[in-house]
């Protein structure tokens, strides 16, 4: 450390005082107005980082329940066309927020065609709505599940959501709480931890929290996780094991039962069929153009049936509804991303979107835009065919 004489007494100090009593001096010479301000933004700036730690260090499931209380009603909404991951995510929320006096609306786009899906709604006695347009939402403040974007109404362009609860990649984010783990297989399991943050238990168990989970959500949110990862087969992590065996003791059987064995309708089967009979493998890759669909739903089904074929590690299966070409992908090969492999087939195709995991994926395009209509030359059934097999090859 330097040293110089002190101005007045002639003994040696250190710097360091020096500096203090400078500080000392310009703090006296303030204006006391502009000192209490500057006393009071240094309280300010400590209890806001006091808050910020402490509201931060809370669990995810707290900070939710939490900001759910601030809101008297909130409009839970599902992706288009919902599975049972939405479903029970949005059931899980519903029951968080019940918890808290705060009123929820399930709404969802599209329709319910799947059987095991409408099976899942029925067996449950889910009370859900259907909406058309960004007016018909139940209320403005909106919680997202199972996706991070609204999309498939009109209007979901200006909706901002104020919490998002995904696993699904994207950018989408809610005003006042995100939660998006792509590195997990469902968003049922995000639901699970949440009921674990706040203490909830199954009901007929003892716990100090009043909140228990029933037997049909906690079925639901058994059934959200199997079915996103196929029976725990697929696209997994250590936290849906984790979930499951969490949820197992509160589960309905029969509920569970009736839900995973639904009955299939005839056009689903003439679907699986026409794939399985006209489809075209290439090595390791299958494709099908299983041609025009009444019902959407059946696409992915025989995608899951082709996937059993030996030798078969990645296959796409599309149709056409409505002007609509729709696409779905399965992949049990490490080289083919399939939500990936479905962008590069589109890429070039205006009002095509496409993407998804690794592991599945889906997409839609317009058969007039693929036709050519807009600012492309087009490309027909058989040269998009190709582009599949070059992407799952990973040539384009």
């Amino acid at each position: 450390m330097s040293y110089r004489r002190a101005p007045a007494g002639g003994a040696f100090v250190g710097a360091t005082p020096l500096v203090t009593e400078s500080v000392s001096d310009s703090v006296r010479s303030l204006d006391p107005l502009v000192l209490s301000l500057l006393v009071l933004v240094v309280v300010g700036l400590a209890l806001g980082g006091w808050w910020l730690i402490r509201w931060f260090r809370r669990p995810p499931g707290v900070r939710l329940q939490r900001m759910l209380a601030t809101h008297d009603e909130v409009t839970v909404l599902m992706h288009p066309n919902p599975d049972p991951d939405a479903m029970s995510c949005a059931m899980g929320v519903a029951a968080i927020a019940d918890a808290v006096d705060t009123d929820t609306t399930l709404q969802f786009s599209g329709e319910i065609r799947h059987q095991e899906n409408r099976a899942f709604r029925t067996v449950l006695d889910l009370d859900l709505e259907s909406i058309d347009a960004s007016s018909q939402l139940a209320a403005g403040p909106v919680v997202l599940v199972d996706h991070n974007t609204p999309r498939g109404f009109t209007g979901a362009q200006t909706v901002e959501p104020i919490a998002v609860v995904d696993h699904h990649p994207g950018n989408g984010a809610g005003t006042e709480f995100t939660d998006v783990r792509t590195d997990y297989g469902a968003a049922s399991t995000i639901i699970v931890e949440y009921l674990n943050d706040i203490g909830a238990t199954m009901a007929g168990e003892d716990g100090s929290n009043d909140f228990e989970i029933s037997p049909e959500l906690a079925t639901g949110l058994l059934y959200g996780i199997q079915s996103d990862t196929n029976h725990l087969t697929n696209g997994c992590s250590r936290a849906e094991f984790d979930a499951c065996a969490t949820l197992f003791s509160g589960i309905d059987e029969d509920l569970l039962d009736r839900i995973a064995n639904p009955q299939v309708s005839d056009d689903v089967l003439q679907v699986k069929a026409t794939a399985i009979t006209q489809k075209r493998v290439e090595g390791p890759f299958a494709t099908c153009d299983v041609g025009e669909i009444s019902n959407v739903d059946a696409i992915p089904q025989a995608a899951d049936e082709l996937m059993q074929l030996e030798g078969v590690t990645a296959v796409v299966v599309y149709g056409e509804h409505d002007g609509t070409l729709h696409l779905s992908g399965r992949s049990r090969d490490d080289r083919v991303h399939m939500g990936e492999t479905l962008r590069h087939a589109i890429s070039d195709i205006p009002m095509a979107s496409a993407g998804g995991h690794a592991r599945m994926g889906g997409g839609q395009l317009s058969v007039d835009h693929m036709n050519g209509i807009g600012p492309s030359d087009g490309i027909s059934r058989e040269e998009f065919e190709e582009r599949l097999f070059s992407a799952m090859a990973g040539e384009r």
